[in-house]
């Protein structure tokens, strides 16, 4: 059974949103699941991170890095399959000041997803933070997590759009000023997250993030995501993806996401001289 695409829309120069079919994946879906993407029959399984579903249908940011991403905003408009929802959803519930922060592309589809369930639960102040590098990167507004969250903050590392700065460097200010935050969810950058997890750590402010590792079958068999927890191996497919950042060993899972950048470089060489990409 193939998936139409009903949507793309470009994000920025690098990032855009695909809008799929997929009824069942829509119908169970909750905060914090991910999607496996298939192009075709033998083609690798891509995890991506669920912005929104509406209407029987799903809306993920993909960023265009390697070749199977790009060949899909180039030329494709269907999905061979379109597995899910997976991994493991949040914990819907009242948690009081919630902040929300994210500054990649995954990340960025998540912010939007928590803050849209976590502001409906009574009892929650949910604040959002999303970082972009520059203005030319910002989102469009409809595709940013302001409409779903009490309050919202947009940052630009140069500060050409918003408040200038990372998110890292808002949430450690309120901190500082001793303004209550009840437990922080991230998600893009892991070298960032390692940082946020180190800060927070030191305030003694729980904090959950997506430890985004390269996922093979994305249902525990290869053991690629392997991420290790509190000293424990876990995988971050079907015990994660997100996990309690001050017991993520954060050098090994800082290690991974390189495995197979050589391979990664050669397919999507091929892929640009055959025209698909």
């Amino acid at each position: 059974m193939s998936h139409n695409i009903t949507r793309k829309m470009d994000l920025n120069s690098t990032d855009f949103c695909v809008e799929v079919e997929a009824p069942l994946v829509a119908e169970r879906y909750k905060a914090g699941n991910f999607a496996v993407l298939m192009t075709n029959p033998h083609g690798e399984r891509i995890p991506m991170s669920i912005m929104k579903t509406e209407d029987g249908k799903i809306s993920m940011f993909i960023a265009k890095l390697g070749k199977t991403t790009k060949e899909l905003y180039k030329t494709l408009d269907k999905f061979e399959h379109v597995i899910g929802p997976m991994g493991n959803p949040i914990n819907v519930k009242k948690y009081g000041n919630v902040v929300v922060a994210s500054d990649l592309v995954c990340g960025h589809a998540e912010n939007y997803a928590l803050c849209n369930a976590l502001s409906k639960v009574e009892g929650n102040h949910v604040t959002s933070f999303q970082t972009f590098a520059t203005s030319d990167m910002v989102y469009p507004a409809e595709m940013r997590a302001e409409k779903v969250c009490d309050e919202y903050h947009l940052t630009t590392e140069d500060g050409s759009l918003g408040e200038e700065g990372h998110y890292i460097d808002m949430i450690e200010e309120r901190l500082e000023k001793g303004e209550k935050i009840d437990i922080i969810f991230a998600g893009g950058n892991l070298s960032n997250l390692q940082e946020l997890s180190e800060m927070t750590k030191s305030y003694n402010v729980p904090t959950i993030v997506t430890v985004r590792q390269i996922m093979v079958d994305a249902s525990g068999m290869c053991g690629s995501c392997r991420v290790f927890i509190d000293g424990k191996m876990k995988l971050a497919c079907i015990d994660g993806p997100m996990f309690d950042a001050h017991k993520v060993d954060w050098g090994s899972a800082l290690r991974r996401p390189n495995m197979f950048a050589e391979k990664e470089t050669v397919a999507a060489k091929l892929c640009q001289e055959a025209g698909r990409c």
